[in-house]
């Protein structure tokens, strides 16, 4: 089977594993795992346009998305970041580089100056490790996003806890102001 639809089905993957879980009769383990199988099936439920939906159609459209957003290992698959489940995903803390930066509107980067970068609704706050990678995800904010640089390795030093998010995603649990800057 070819999927026609590479986002819809991204998203509803997406929605599966960052969201809501146990709409697809799924259970996440401590660090965000699912079965594998069991995700298939719930798919192939869910939406009529997949009954034949395999590991590797779902491989091949995962890989062709622009970022990555989930790996597949051993059975299993999670998202790598973006969760908004109640339950927190462990991440592997790290040393982040010298600057990340975070994209968003700029009726939201004046009070993110002020005030710092919280969550707002998902379990961290996300940073990318260069400014397209920021433009891009503030661009779903605003469609000239601002960019604000964090001086992440200045904050770890201080002693802000960053986690690795996958590729160019790091995730912290918020950002005090004094560390952030319009880019």
């Amino acid at each position: 089977m070819c999927v026609s639809d590479p986002v819809r089905l991204s998203r509803t993957v997406a929605h599966a594993l960052r969201h809501d879980p146990g709409v697809y009769g799924l259970e996440l383990d401590g660090e965000g795992w699912a079965d594998l199988d069991r995700l298939i099936a719930a798919l192939r439920k869910k939406r009529s346009g997949w009954p034949d939906l395999d590991a590797d159609d779902l491989r091949g459209a995962l890989a062709r998305s622009e970022k990555r957003r989930f790996e597949i290992e051993d059975g299993r698959i999670r998202a790598l970041y973006g969760h908004s489940t109640p339950e927190p995903v462990v991440r592997p803390e790290g040393r982040p580089p010298e600057t990340l930066w975070h994209g968003t509107s700029p009726e939201a980067a004046a009070a993110i100056v002020e005030r710092g970068l919280e969550p707002r609704g998902r379990q961290r706050v996300h940073l990318s490790t260069d400014p397209a990678g920021a433009r891009e995800v503030g661009r779903r904010k605003a469609a000239e996003p601002e960019l604000l640089r964090v001086r992440a390795r200045e904050a770890w030093e201080d002693g802000v806890a960053f986690f690795r998010g996958g590729g160019d995603v790091w995730l912290a649990d918020s950002i005090p102001a004094r560390w952030v800057e319009r880019g």
